[in-house]
Formats: C-alpha cells, structure tokens, sequence
C-alpha cells in the first residue's frame, strides 16, 4: 500500500505501537519456541549454506532472536558481520566478530563490535538479516523509525532476509517510494518470498 510522504508518518508510528505492545506481552517460553524455529530455517536457506559472510543485527531481549543464531554460524564456519553506528550520523558500518565477547553495549543499548574489529569495505558477498517490527507479504518492512537500515540497504546489493514472528506478518504495510523490500521473510512457520509462500 504506497501511501504519500505526508500521511506515512502517523499511520508507521500508530503500527509502531500497537506491535511493540503485542511482542511485549508474548509468553516468553512461546518467544523461545518461536525463535529457536526461525534460527532454524535461516540455517536450512540456500542462501545460508552457500554464503560465507552473513551480516546479522544482534537482537535485544524483546525482539526475534539472532544471538544463538550468531554462535551456531560462527560454529558452522561463517564470517558474521555485525554493524555499529558511526557516531554523529545516522549511518552504520558492519564488521567482523570472531565470538560474542567481541561486542560491547554501544547506541541505544544494543551490542555493537569493539573498535578492534575489522570494518568491513566490501559488501559484494553474503547477505542480510534485517530486523523489523513487522513485514508484509511483498517484504516490505515496518522498521524501528531511526532509519539505520533504511539507509544501509539502499546501497547494499546482497540478498536480504527479514526475520519476524508470524503473527506480525502483516498483508499490505504501509509504505513510501524510498522503501525497499527485503528478498526473503523467515518466520517461525513458513519462508515468504517477494512473489510466493515457501511452505515447511
């Protein structure tokens, strides 16, 4: 649903909302359940076992969890990236962790890498875990409104894969011509592609 610059706002931050509300009160041994489903259809992708370089967000306590997920891939042998703000813009850069005791709390509470880690110049290879509040079935996403990611996947050329639980899968999301939809949503029931559902 294309909706214009000046009525986008209000209608993401009412959506914005509502979701963060709903995922705060999930029952935490359904969030586990959940998360440990998504972690393994990330891992059963194609894109996952023929990419070397994953790019991951590391996840908060309320959002879909990556951080088993970071662990099991650097035990499968990938290079995980993870992005850091860069101070005094609204951009982010991604680098290499070896293991989680490479991050450390950086903007808004979230573990970022230490300043010892390898920035990363070359994004050519591998590809994305983006998160969300919420996606639609197009890959459109509803993100957090500070436009880290918005910014970042204009100039990425890799694959894209959202991670969302599937009661925040929306129909139609709003969206604004600047948007960009993500290739692939994981949930923990099903993997939806731009143009069709993936079923288990």
């Amino acid at each position: 649903m294309y909706v214009s610059g000046s009525d986008i706002r209000p209608l993401k931050n009412k959506l914005r909302r509502e979701i963060k509300e709903q995922r705060k009160n999930l029952d935490s041994q359904e969030r586990e359940i959940c998360d440990a489903k998504i972690g393994e259809r990330l891992r059963q992708l194609w894109l996952y076992r023929e990419s070397k370089i994953i790019f991951t967000y590391v996840s908060l306590a309320d959002e879909t969890d990556t951080r088993k997920f970071i662990v099991r891939a650097l035990e499968d042998g990938k290079k995980v990236a993870v992005p850091r703000c860069i101070k005094g813009t609204r951009n982010m850069e991604f680098c290499f962790i070896n293991s989680m005791d490479d991050l450390e709390e950086g903007a808004f509470g979230v573990l970022e890498p230490k300043e010892t880690c390898e920035v990363i110049n070359d994004y050519s290879e591998g590809f994305c875990i983006v998160p969300a509040l919420s996606f639609d079935r197009k890959g459109y996403r509803l993100g957090y409104g500070k436009g880290y990611y918005d910014r970042f996947l204009a100039d990425f050329c890799g694959k894209t894969v959202g991670i969302c639980y599937n009661r925040f899968i929306i129909p139609v999301l709003p969206r604004g011509k600047f948007d960009k939809s993500v290739d692939l949503v994981v949930t923990e029931k099903k993997v939806i592609s731009t143009h069709r559902e993936v079923l288990p």
